[in-house]
């Protein structure tokens, strides 16, 4: 179900786990998972699981396929927990939370569904 429109390389600042959220590591060419709703969250590495040190493709646009740590309805804004699966943004009044796109299906914690990606924010 995916559909990557814009992937581009990386190294991993450390090991990354398939289907996972990705936010800019220390250096500039680097990636590591997401693990906080509130990162700048910049795409999602897919089917190939790198460690700490190998290149790795990310989906910056397009359709990614994203792992869940929580339920998500579709429609719904995705954000990253603190392993970078997918859970729904949620953030509270005047937090903020970045987001990695819309779901387009519904799903549960351990599922594997396609995500529209569309990097940002969002404010409760």
């Amino acid at each position: 179900m995916s559909n990557p429109l814009l992937t581009k390389s990386f190294v991993a600042e450390a090991a990354i786990n398939t289907y996972r959220i990705v936010k800019f590591g220390t250096t500039d060419d680097a990636v590591i998972q997401g693990a906080a709703a509130a990162d700048a969250l910049i795409g999602v590495v897919e089917s190939v699981a790198p460690a700490l040190g190998e290149r790795c493709d990310v989906v910056l646009a397009g359709i990614a396929e994203v792992k869940l740590g929580g339920g998500v309805t579709r429609g719904g804004l995705v954000t990253s927990d603190g392993t970078g699966q997918g859970v729904a943004a949620a953030p509270a009044a005047g937090a903020n939370n970045g987001v990695i796109g819309r779901a387009l299906m519904s799903g549960v914690s351990g599922d594997v569904i396609p995500v529209l990606l569309s990097p940002g924010t969002t404010q409760g």
